[in-house]
This record gives structure tokens, C-alpha cells and sequence, in this order.
């Protein structure tokens, strides 16, 4: 089953209660909330006051977007992000592979990262709560291989990967990337851009009719949630949620 959603820092410039408003006017199913904004790293209470909105909305909380990148020094714990997210009752905590590009990082720095996901996700079961990576330029997830690669060698039954269409992929490496990760797969970022350029979601529907095709056979419940809108639009987030629920 897919559900539909809102990434919350696609406004960041919006309150929480304002990203409920036009989640709710939107007619999506949830939200993921951002760690870096909306939902600040260890801040409990601030997460207990936006669950209740977001429960009194009638949405659901579709996940926590974290900014803990595996394997680094943070300025947080990843103690203060489940924390946040047991007080949001979030099912599933997004996490980010590194800061390096798989094919810039060393053997120390795979085993780093191994290392640390093995930590947190053990950490996030006994809460009963999932890690997923983020699917992301830069980290250990930036290719369809690699993503693969790094979820084997955790080899975790709680650990998945977001999706998202990679812009340094064509539409044939984003598909063949989709089934490779099948069985990984948590939460999908849904936008379309061209060339760095953010477009109506209408004009990539065509493409992403085939991706859903193929997100539909991965098992289990999961979200696509609107991330990014042409220029920061709320007239255009309006028309893609309308282009989403048709897609799913």
C-alpha cells in the first residue's frame, strides 16, 4: 500500500502548524517531519506538541528526517534523534550514509559507516522503529550498487533505503536501481526535475507512472511524499498533490 505525504521542509519557512494546514487542504495521508527544522533533534517536547496537531489534523506522522549522518561526528546524538522520534511515534527515522561518495570512500570509511548503522538500527528496534537511508548524492547511496552493497554488509532486518530519482541517473538506471533495492525499500521523495531544475510534477507523471508500477511490488506499507515544488510554490504543491494521488 502507498500512501501519500509531505516532505515538512519542502517549507521551511512555514510553521508546523502551517505545513498541517496545507497537508490537510491537500487531502494527503501524512508527513515527515524534519529534524533540522520543524522538529529540532532531541527537542521531546516540541515533538509531543506536533503529534498532536498533526493526530488532531486527522494525517499521520510518516516519518522523522534526520540530518544523523552515519559514520561522522554530529552535533547531536543519535541518541537525542530516537528520542525525537519515540516522542513523535514515528515508524521510521531517515538517516544519511556518510558524507562521502562511494567511490571517494576508503575501506576504513565503508566499515565506519557499517559499523555505526549496526548501532543505531539495533538502538531504533528495541523502540520499534526503522532506519532508512536517505537516497542521496555523496553517501554510500549515491548508485543503485552501492545503496545494495551497504544494505548487505549491515545485514540488519531493520535497516531500508528511501528512493528518489537520482539526477545523475536516465529513467533505464533509475528503473533497473528501483528493482535491485525492492526489497530495502522504506519511503520514496517524490519531485521531477530536469537539469537541476524543478518542474510540475504533471510534466514527469509519464515517468513516474513507471516507477510506482514497479514501488508497488515491494512489500509492506510505505509513503511517496512530495519533496521539493517549483519555485517554493504553494499554488504548485497544490497541483502536484493532485498529480500524486492520481499516480498512486
Amino acid at each position: 500500500m502507498i500512501y501519500s505525504g509531505l516532505v515538512s521542509v519542502t517549507f521551511r519557512q512555514f510553521t508546523p502548524e502551517e505545513v498541517i494546514e496545507l497537508a490537510k487542504k491537500a487531502g494527503l495521508d501524512g508527513i515527515e517531519w524534519g529534524g533540522d527544522k520543524h522538529v529540532p533533534h532531541g527537542d521531546t517536547d516540541c515533538a509531543k506538541r506536533v503529534l498532536k496537531l498533526t493526530k488532531d489534523a486527522g494525517l499521520k506522522v510518516a516519518a522523522y528526517g534526520s540530518y544523523y549522518r552515519v559514520g561522522e561526528q554530529n552535533e547531536f546524538s543519535f541518541g537525542d534523534v530516537l528520542k525525537t522520534a519515540k516522542a513523535l511515534e514515528s515508524p521510521v527515522i531517515r538517516v544519511w550514509a556518510g558524507t562521502v561518495g562511494s567511490s571517494d570512500a576508503n575501506e576504513e570509511y565503508w566499515n565506519n559507516v557499517v559499523t555505526d548503522s549496526q548501532r543505531i538500527t539495533n538502538a531504533a528496534k528495541k523502540e520499534n522503529i526503522q532506519i532508512a537511508f536517505e537516497f542521496h548524492k555523496k553517501t554510500l547511496t549515491d548508485t543503485n550498487d552501492s545503496c545494495l552493497k551497504l544494505l548487505k554488509e549491515i545485514n540488519h532486518d531493520n535497516i531500508r533505503t528511501y528512493w528518489q530519482p537520482s539526477q545523475e541517473m536516465n529513467v533505464e538506471e533509475r528503473i533497473n536501481g528501483l528493482h535491485s533495492i525492492l526489497p530495502y525499500l522504506s519511503n520514496i521523495h517524490v519531485f521531477h526535475w530536469i537539469d537541476g531544475k524543478k518542474l510540475p510534477l504533471e510534466s514527469g507523471a509519464e515517468e513516474w507512472e513507471q516507477y510506482i508500477e514497479i514501488i508497488r511490488q515491494a512489500p509492506g506499507e510505505r509513503y511517496a511524499m512530495l519533496e521539493f515544488v517549483r519555485d517554493n510554490s504553494v499554488e504548485q504543491f497544490f497541483e502536484d498533490a493532485i498529480t500524486l494521488k492520481k499516480l498512486i
